[in-house]
């Protein structure tokens, strides 16, 4: 008897557990997912998010970081390789068989969107990412003064990528941005769930 409500407690976190990943499009799938971009951009609230439901202050990702999140069939592995200068250096290091990349941009910090762009251009043209699909998120779109999808667009030279919101045509680079806030918890969803449709 006293058991019974334990089980109902593992039950609801499972359920709920399966529900957010479910959400998000994660769910059963078996995935190598990097989360690239500069550094404060976001990359370790947002996977700080995903794992705990929380938003937390977190001190600049120095050395790459992996997150695996595991529950029954549900296989959610994660790349966090920090976005300074020295640890843009070891981002190849990690492209083997990535499954997809979600790279953040600082919507609010307009003065770095050159060397954003400049470092999305090289992701973009490495020949082991190829045909690995983007999510781009504009993510602080909650803090005054921050760019908008189309100023975004623009300053990281994505005009050559049609937006499809959808799946992408065959034949058309998987690449699609989404503007969000991770403090706010929105916008983020709708790009895992995009992204979720081109991983096994």
């Amino acid at each position: 008897m006293g058991s019974f409500p334990i089980i109902l407690v593992i039950m609801f976190l499972f359920n709920w557990f399966k529900g957010a990943l479910g959400y998000l499009g994660l769910y059963q799938k078996n995935a190598k997912i990097l989360f690239l971009g500069l550094d404060n951009a976001g990359k370790t609230t947002l996977l700080q998010m995903l794992k705990d439901d929380r938003v937390a202050q977190l001190e600049p990702t120095m050395h790459p970081q992996s997150e695996e999140l595991v529950m029954g069939s549900i296989r959610f592995r994660t790349f966090d390789l920090g976005g300074h200068e020295m640890a843009r250096k070891i981002w190849r290091d990690y492209f083997a068989s990535v499954d997809g990349v979600v790279y953040m941009v600082d919507a609010s910090d307009q003065e770095r969107l050159a060397l954003s762009r400049h470092e999305l251009e090289y992701l973009l043209n490495c020949e082991e990412l190829a045909a690995t699909p983007f999510v781009i998120l504009g993510n602080k779109i909650d803090i005054r003064g921050a760019a908008s999808e189309d100023e975004i667009r623009d300053s990281l030279g994505l005009g050559q990528y049609p937006s499809f919101k959808g799946r992408a045509p065959e034949g058309t680079r998987p690449i699609e941005l989404f503007m969000c806030s991770v403090a706010k918890k929105m916008g983020y969803a709708d790009g895992f769930r995009w992204l979720s449709q081109y991983l096994k």
